[in-house]
């Protein structure tokens, strides 16, 4: 599991979700990649702390790897880190060796992105890989995007060069609540990670704090009627996409199937990235 903090991490979403894996499951920390060779410090600078005791302490922008065994068919590794500035293929490579020694068998990022959806509605999560064997069997779709990319792009390029498994989540967040930490995107991560991962772990307390976040996003809105009316315009347009998408999703004999169709959601990725 790969989440990087940075322009594709909206709401911290991706980020917490790898974090609160890695913390339900007791990982432990096994490996760090130095900063020092992959970052412009004058870009992301490390950071002066105060422990428990007072004394000063300084913390580096290093990618951390940590590992845990599991209940389910898989164990975990999870790596957290900035997304570097420098010698992306140099890094990437590293992380791949890691996963070898590691004896990972399936590479998956997590990402989220700001999006024109409300807050009322589900969250949406986009799962893509370009592995034949997956695309069904985990329920994915395959990204037709050509343009510029980020670090998580360069991995999967990677992966795909060594044949090694990878698949993609992205998840969404709204625009209007952008400098806010959104633990429902973090939810529909982590419920979607653990159902491609074979794994099951009560989440109970994101799902207290979805349910506070939107409470405090419905009173914000109310209290501003220009963003209740924009967020009252998205809720249409996202009610009208979900009759179109029931529509198209009927099979013959008019039962709607379970899954949503992301590919909206991959758009928007794919237009970030090209700067539209």
């Amino acid at each position: 599991m790969v989440a990087f903090e940075g322009w594709n991490d909206a709401g911290d979403a991706a980020s917490g979700a790898a974090r609160w894996l890695a913390d339900r499951h007791e990982a432990e920390l096994v490996a760090t990649l130095d900063a020092e060779e992959y970052f412009d410090f004058t870009a992301t600078r490390p950071l002066i702390e105060l422990d428990e005791t007072g004394v000063r302490r300084l913390t580096w922008p290093d990618a951390e790897i940590w590992a845990a065994t599991t209940d389910g068919p898989r164990d975990l590794v999870v790596l957290l880190g900035n997304e570097p500035h420098l010698r992306w293929r140099t890094f990437c490579r590293e992380v791949l060796d890691l996963a070898d020694a590691l004896g990972c068998s399936l590479i998956v990022t997590l990402g989220a992105l700001l999006s024109e959806l409300p807050h009322t509605r589900p969250t949406v999560v986009s799962g893509t890989t370009e592995d034949p064997t997956l695309l069904d069997r985990l329920e994915l779709t395959r990204s037709s995007y050509e343009g510029p990319t980020g670090i998580l792009g360069v991995l999967h390029a990677q992966a795909r060069a060594d044949d090694r498994p990878s698949v993609s989540l992205w998840a969404s967040v709204p625009t209007y609540v952008s400098t806010a930490p959104s633990p429902k995107a973090t939810l529909a991560l982590v419920e979607r990670a653990l159902r491609l991962l074979g794994l099951s772990v009560p989440t109970v307390d994101l799902q207290i704090a979805s349910a506070a976040y939107e409470r405090q996003i419905d009173e914000l809105v109310s209290a501003d009627e220009d963003t209740a009316a924009y967020v009252a315009s998205l809720e249409e347009d996202a009610d009208a996409d979900d009759e179109r998408n029931a529509d198209a999703r009927l099979d013959v004999s008019g039962d709607p199937l379970e899954d949503a169709d992301p590919g909206d959601l991959v758009e928007q990725v794919e237009r970030f990235l090209r700067g539209d």
